[in-house]
């Protein structure tokens, strides 16, 4: 359980308190139903890591939306975009193990996460992490029409484990992963993936091998 649940249930418990000490009883259901709601959306799962050399997890739960090859400083890469709704689990796991090298966060607009201009001017945090293998792999957290806060809990520097809890992104959002063109891909669009279990794809060495 993410502690903003716990906050956001204990503020409407009170409420429901005090709409039964000044009015009818009946209404604090509206309340206590909104407090049972935050417990759940902010669940958090353990999940089983996968062990694959090279491989590449997804950041969040949720449904690809979209794999594509783009250009990233005249250079070809591989982006997977990962669409959550309101009900999925909205923690962010790190995609791989590595160390963070650079963080970006970027003030925006809050366009529908389906929306492709999304990935550009939407709020959003961006994390490049240097692989255990030496690539460079980039994690977007992109606010949705609902997310208005997107969290990330470590710093330049720090090293992470693969499917390591990394943030969370508040409602509706989206999650991109940017990788070396040359990674083995392993989902398409319409695949629905699990934050920290499912492989997006393997990357490879330098002399092709996994």
């Amino acid at each position: 359980m993410v502690r903003d649940g716990i906050f956001y249930a204990l503020a409407l418990v009170a409420v429901a308190v005090l709409i039964c000490m000044w009015t009818t009883p009946l209404l604090a259901l509206v309340p206590l139903l909104l407090a049972a709601f935050f417990l759940w959306f902010f669940r958090d799962p353990e999940r089983v890591i996968p062990a694959t050399p090279g491989a590449v997890v997804s950041p969040a739960d949720g449904k690809v939306t979209a794999v594509s090859t783009i250009q990233v400083g005249g250079e070809p890469r591989t982006s997977i975009s990962i669409f959550l709704n309101v009900f999925n689990v909205h923690v962010n796991r790190s995609p791989a193990a590595g160390v963070i090298t650079a963080l970006e966060y970027r003030r925006g607009k809050y366009l529908n996460a389906m929306n492709p201009a999304s990935a550009e001017l939407n709020e959003q945090n961006i994390c490049t992490l240097q692989a255990e293998d030496g690539s460079t792999i980039v994690f977007k957290q992109i606010a949705g029409l609902l997310a208005r806060r997107v969290v990330f809990s470590y710093r330049v520097g720090d090293n992470v484990a693969r499917g390591q809890r990394i943030g969370l992104i508040k409602f509706g959002s989206r999650c991109d992963v940017i990788l070396p063109a040359t990674a083995d891909v392993l989902v398409k669009i319409g695949d629905i993936v699990k934050g920290g279990s499912s492989t997006l794809a393997v990357l490879r060495s330098a002399q092709g091998e996994h």
